[in-house]
Formats: C-alpha cells, structure tokens, sequence
C-alpha cells in the first residue's frame, strides 16, 4: 500500500485511517454517509476539529483527480483541498484506491439547499444555477474542461445573499491551455442535461416544488453563461466623439467587470487607419476583485460578495470618522480601524455556539441585513450594537448548523446490476 499525504503536517491523523480495507467495511465513530448519488463508494470522517470526504476509486482515476484538484487549487480556483491518495491497496484481494479531500466548511449541498430550508423559488431559479454557471465559466476561462458539471459535483457557499459553487469531481477533466468553442460548447451540454437529472431526482423524491419544471430551469443554463461569458470576454466596438468618450467607455466596462468580481490584466483599444470605430477587448484575470481588495486591507478572507459588503461598510464607517474628525482619513487607516473597533467586536459578542452555525463573514452581513430592516421599522439608525441582541433571538438562534451537514439523502437511485 503506497500512501502519500499533501502538507502532511496539517493533517497528520489521515495517517490513522484504516485504509488497507475496503471503505465500504470502515467502522469508525465519526463516520458518515456522503449526500447525493455516487459512482464510487463515498464517505464522510471526522478526525477532531478537522472533516474528511474520502472516495473509492481505481488508482489511476484518484491519482489524477488528485492531481488535477491541485492544480485548480494552485491556480485560486474553487475547489476543494486534496489531501492524500491511497493507491496499491490489498484486502482479499487488488482493490480500487482512495482519494482524500478536506471537508468544505459551511458548503452546502444542493439538496440541503432546495428541501425546505425556506429559500423562495427564484433563489433556485437564479442564486443556485447563477453560481453553478458563474464556477462553469471561471474554470473555461483557466482552460479547463470539466466535463461532468452537474448540481452533484459541486458544493455551495453562502456569500452575502447569492451563493458561490465549489468543484468538488473533476474524474473527467481535462486541462487545457485554452478551450475551444465545442469543448465549451460540449462542457455547457452536458452541464444542462445533468442539472435536468439533478432536479428530476429532487422531484421524484417529492422535494422540488411543483411550480419548478427540471427542463424549463435546465435550459436557462446556456443563456446564463452566454451571457456572463460575453460579459467578461466579448469585443465592444463604438465610434467615439473624443478621448473623454474612450475613457468614459472604458471606466464603464471596467466597473461591469468589478460588479461581476472579475478584474482585467490588460485591456486592448484597437483602431484602424482611416476608421475612427475603436473596439475594447479586454483580457480578464481571476474572480475575486472585492475579496481580494478586502483581504489586502484587513486581511480577512471571504466571499466574493461578502467582501463586498464589508468594503461598502468600511466606506460607511469612514465617512464617520471624517465627519467625527473633520479631517480626512486614509482608507488603508479607516480599515484597520473598522476591523479593530467594528467588525472584530461584534463577532467576539457572539455567543461560541452560535458562532459556528455560519461563516462570521456571513453572519455580519445578515446583522448589518437586519440592521437595516430594523431601521425601517423603527423610523430611525440603529447600530449594530442595538441590532445585535434580536438579530442573534430572530434570526441566528433558528439557523441551522451549516459547518458540517450530515442530513439523510433526499431521494437514492437504486443500484441496477447488469443483465447477466
């Protein structure tokens, strides 16, 4: 048996697994069933603070998905962390081997997401499919073929009021340079058709509301990303009245590419001789323009969208030292002091137990939600200090615990054996 651990100091009890037996014969006290349906035998350990998805497969198949995981994860995509593989197993036999991976925190399962946790119908028909296709798009752009998009094999992430989808089986991909339009093309096909499954499993187990039709959803997939695909890489020609006009169209496509979390590298401004059209071509780099500008200043490190309504606080927050002061205040300054005297006491005030049942970049922003609501109702501001008692009786109190779902599946495929 050859086992090989990835940062083997950050996850030294994978060691301890009884790995020389089949997974399916794994008796140990923190184990689990996996939600959703599986090609492979798929299990859920926990070993301490630290939870572990641990999946059956043939050598060849887990050692490449391993390295293909790393590779993703290398280039910032999302996904989740690989943290070993176990091939040249023996037990009665030569039998398949394993791939580990850390357990997503706070990731939400589709299922977990569309049975009765009181999400309305256009958060499955938007929030849940945008993510799905926004993670689709950002693996086409790195020039990756996933080749098996589906509702199963990604995990879902509370992020401000949207969700953000994780890769989490890549058995099928395929690492590229760049894509070609079929490849892209191929990939959206199979994404559309697996979602219609995904959903018609969700309705034959009488979990998806009946006004929802798996094909009419499925098929907004292919407009979903056309959309947000030529978005982020499709030309824009105009005829310009003078450079003011080029720089404004330029500000204007740089700020649509900001509101989708995207950043441009370089920005092409092609002209041709005796034309005065101009076309705006722009190259896009990684997701993560808020998030990464919010690390930079605080070093916290969040969503996409959570980071941007913390950078909207600190812009609040700055204006109040400025007006309290009567003098300006450097952003980088006004950060620091918002994470020393703002956000870092109010999440120190939250009772542990509490704590745990969402991400606190999360949970800040549904307080400074229901700040809001609170203000309307009341006719008046209200800080968080005075919001957080009711939003902690109201609202956190009555979440679920989102660290670690190990609900029952809610519909099985039965196996089908072969006709001999």
């Amino acid at each position: 048996m050859r086992l090989h651990i990835a940062r083997p100091t950050q996850h030294p009890d994978v060691a301890e697994l009884p790995a020389e037996t089949r997974l399916a014969n794994w008796e140990l006290p923190g184990i689990h069933r996996v939600l959703g349906v599986h090609r492979h035998e798929v299990k859920l350990v926990e070993l301490g603070e630290v939870s572990y998805v641990v999946k059956e497969l043939p050598d060849e198949l887990a050692e490449r998905e391993y390295r293909l995981l790393r590779q993703l994860a290398d280039d910032g995509l999302p996904t989740v962390e690989v943290v070993a593989t176990v091939t040249e197993r023996v037990d009665d036999g030569p039998i398949d081997g394993l791939l580990i991976t850390r357990h997503l925190d706070y990731s939400l399962p589709y299922r977990s997401l569309l049975s009765g946790r009181g999400l309305t119908i256009p958060f499955l028909g938007d929030r849940l499919l945008d993510a799905l296709v926004g993670l689709l798009v950002r693996l086409h752009l790195a020039g990756f073929f996933w080749g098996d998009c589906s509702l199963n094999n990604a995990l879902f992430r509370r992020d401000a009021g949207t969700l953000s989808a994780y890769v989490i089986d890549v058995e099928t991909g395929e690492r590229h340079d760049r894509l070609t339009d079929g490849q892209r093309a191929l990939d959206l096909m199979i994404a559309t058709d697996n979602v219609a499954g995904g959903l018609l499993d969700l309705q034959g187990a009488g979990r998806l509301t009946a006004e929802i039709d798996p094909f009419t959803v499925a098929q907004t997939i292919e407009s979903r990303y056309a959309n947000l695909w030529n978005e982020l890489t499709g030309s824009e020609e105009f005829d310009p009245s003078g450079p003011a006009d080029t720089h404004l169209r330029l500000r204007r496509r740089l700020d649509r590419l900001h509101g989708l979390g995207f950043d441009a590298e370089e920005i092409d401004v092609l002209t041709t001789d005796g034309d005065r059209s101009i076309r705006i071509v722009p190259r896009v780099v990684e997701h993560g323009f808020h998030a990464e500008r919010l690390k930079g200043l605080t070093g916290l490190a969040t969503g996409e969208n959570q980071a941007r309504r913390m950078l909207a606080d600190i812009r609040e927050y700055t204006t109040e030292l400025q007006s309290a002061s009567g003098a300006a205040v450097p952003e980088n300054v006004a950060a620091v002091r918002w994470l020393d005297r703002r956000f870092e006491p109010i999440i120190a005030a939250i009772p542990g137990h509490l704590l745990v049942r969402l991400e606190a970049a999360e949970i800040f922003h549904q307080l400074l939600e229901h700040r809001w609501y609170l203000a309307e109702r009341q006719g008046h501001d209200v800080s968080l200090e005075e919001a957080l008692p009711s939003y902690l009786d109201e609202i956190l109190v009555t979440s679920p615990d989102e660290r670690l779902q190990l609900e029952d599946p809610t519909a099985e495929i039965p196996r089908v054996d072969p006709i001999p």
